[in-house]
């Protein structure tokens, strides 16, 4: 596989997203802040009910939140076939900024914390959404 593909789901949930084009160059700027310039990435767009099921199975906190990341492949050198990076799952009526979801989520994907690296990923962020 050669490049990056950027899937988009539920674009009927978030009826004010950027286009995919606009998506897929804000997920391959932020995955390739890391290096990673081939793979797959899913974003998808849920409602508040399915990203608070998600949110309460997978970080044990009740209620919807804005963005949620999912990395499957976090070191695939030895992996063949296409990169799987990841699924990013926004929910849009809990979200302020779509465009910083996607770059946040896709961040995580790579490997970055916001909560344990003093502040280099919100930096990465927002330079990203800078350009």
């Amino acid at each position: 596989m050669d490049g990056l593909e950027v899937e988009v789901l539920g674009r009927e949930l978030a009826p004010g997203a950027p286009p995919d084009a606009e998506i897929d160059r804000m997920v391959a700027l932020a995955v390739g802040t890391a290096g990673v310039r081939d793979g797959h990435v899913a974003v998808s767009f849920v409602t508040p009910e399915r990203i608070a099921e998600l949110n309460l199975e997978h970080r044990g906190k009740p209620g919807p939140t804005d963005v949620l990341s999912f990395p499957i492949d976090e070191a695939a050198a030895d992996v063949p076939g296409p990169r799987e990076l990841g699924d990013v799952v926004i929910c849009p009526p809990h979200t302020a900024d779509l465009r910083e979801a996607i770059v946040h989520g896709a961040l995580h994907l790579v490997g970055m914390d916001h909560e344990t690296d003093d502040g280099e990923m919100l930096a990465v962020q927002a330079e990203i959404l800078s350009w």
